[in-house]
């Protein structure tokens, strides 16, 4: 496997809070909720989430990151992940480590990560830090979707410490199941607010 990490997806728009106003119920569900997001997938579509691991290597130097990252020790190391349910990728993740908590807590690479960090049925908690629409022209090859697309970072908590920081970008394809994500007056408004990248995004097929 090729251990070629891609540089987070440009930011588009991020939202001043977390209230979610601008989505529908579902997708604020899905977006702003603590439940693990794979699970939601599996109850979703019926289907196993399987996990393809992209790339699992040490942190670039200098690239941009969730400013949350920064709680986390050095050397870093930067998982990323497609999740596929019945052949449909349906989202991609990536996370952030100290390599040695990495080691300790991935051990099964193809396996979701709340599956592995529940494994021995320690406590964790999450925290959603952020909420956004982003864009990449990879991402839009892979979803079969032009962008832009959702997505939210936050962080796992252990014992009150920060144990990892995870991107999720979801795709448009979930609409099959939790409906639009806005209504289409919210939609062109986010599209004004994200500017013209996210209106030339919005072209391409």
């Amino acid at each position: 496997m090729a251990e070629l990490i891609e540089p987070s997806p440009q930011v588009l728009w991020q939202a001043a809070n977390l209230e979610g106003e601008l989505l529908n119920g579902p997708w604020q569900l899905l977006l702003l909720g603590d439940g693990s997001p794979t699970r939601h997938l599996q109850l979703l579509t019926g289907a196993v989430v399987e996990v393809e691991v992209a790339a699992m290597a040490a942190e670039p130097e200098g690239w941009l990151q969730p400013k949350q990252v920064e709680e986390l020790e050095t050397p870093l190391l930067r998982r990323q992940v497609w999740l596929i349910c019945g052949g449909e990728t349906l989202a991609w993740a990536e996370s952030w480590w100290n390599q040695s908590k990495a080691e300790q807590n991935l051990r099964e690479r193809h396996q979701p990560i709340w599956r592995s960090l529940t494994s021995n049925r320690t406590e964790l908690f999450r925290e959603v830090d952020g909420l956004a629409l982003v864009n990449a022209p990879w991402l839009q090859k892979r979803f079969k979707r032009s962008g832009p697309f959702w997505s939210r970072h936050y962080r796992f908590f252990r014992q009150g410490a920060t144990l990892t920081v995870i991107q999720e970008v979801f795709s448009p394809a979930l609409e099959r199941f939790l409906g639009s994500a806005c209504t289409e007056k919210n939609y062109q408004r986010l599209l004004n607010m994200c500017g013209d990248a996210a209106k030339a995004a919005d072209q391409i097929a």
